[in-house]
């Protein structure tokens, strides 16, 4: 009856919350024609499509968000690197690890980092992005793999020993060239060796904050950096 009434209505969508100690719930509203949408840890979410034509319903993320930090010593040229304890091949790479929720991709890196190393940073800029399909690690989705330059604001390590089998701080030339990184690491090594050399501005991408347009919220936009006669053009 409900369903009729939605139709009478002109609803063209109807989703359905439902809790976990619920779940049976789940079944009838299948039989009606409902579909899982998502769930996450305390409930599911059905939908049900009663629009003219195929559902054009957005789908749930179809993405995970993973962030490491490449904090560099500028006054050393030293790169703080891990290997992680469960991994097969002992390969160096940079600390990091999935993001929260709500979390800045910047907050990721600098919150990685300390949990790993102990070593507490600052966020600088973006230096790459990684994007691949059907990750064996995202259940088959696709993941976002970011890299950022960080700013170490202390020096002594304390690495997490559950985590990593060894944490140090690593000539970047050396890192450049080494055999014993993993690939995405010395790509990022030699480019993050090039701004060293060169000037951060060759390779940063920068991080600017505006109001969304939706009242009350922000956005943060990340883009290389614009000269300021560019910035404020009217």
């Amino acid at each position: 009856e409900a369903v009729a009434r939605w139709r009478e209505e002109g609803r063209v969508a109807v989703w359905l919350r439902v809790p976990i100690l619920q779940s049976g719930f789940a079944a009838a509203a299948a039989s009606q024609g409902f579909a899982f949408h998502h769930a996450e840890q305390g409930s599911s979410t059905l939908a049900l499509w009663l629009g003219e034509g195929p559902s054009r319903l957005p789908g749930y993320a179809s993405h995970q968000l993973g962030v490491a930090g490449a904090v560099l010593d500028e006054s050393t040229g030293k790169v703080l690197v891990v290997q992680d304890r469960n991994r097969t091949i002992n390969a160096w790479k940079f600390p990091g690890g999935l993001s929260n929720p709500g979390e800045d991709i910047g907050d990721t890196a600098v919150r990685e980092v300390f949990e790993e190393t102990g070593i507490k940073s600052e966020f600088k800029s973006i230096l790459s992005i990684r994007q691949q399909h059907k990750h064996p690690g995202a259940f088959g989705k696709s993941d976002m793999y970011i890299i950022c330059r960080l700013e170490p604001s202390s020096f002594t390590i304390s690495f997490c020993q559950q985590e990593c089998l060894r944490c140090e701080w690593m000539d970047l030339d050396e890192l450049a060239r080494t055999k014993h990184a993993t690939p995405i690491t010395s790509n990022v090594a030699k480019l993050l060796l090039y701004g060293y050399r060169e000037g951060f501005e060759k390779i940063d991408i920068t991080m600017r904050e505006f109001p969304a347009v939706y009242t009350g919220l922000f956005y943060k936009l990340y883009h290389r950096e614009l000269p300021e006669s560019y910035r404020n053009i009217t």
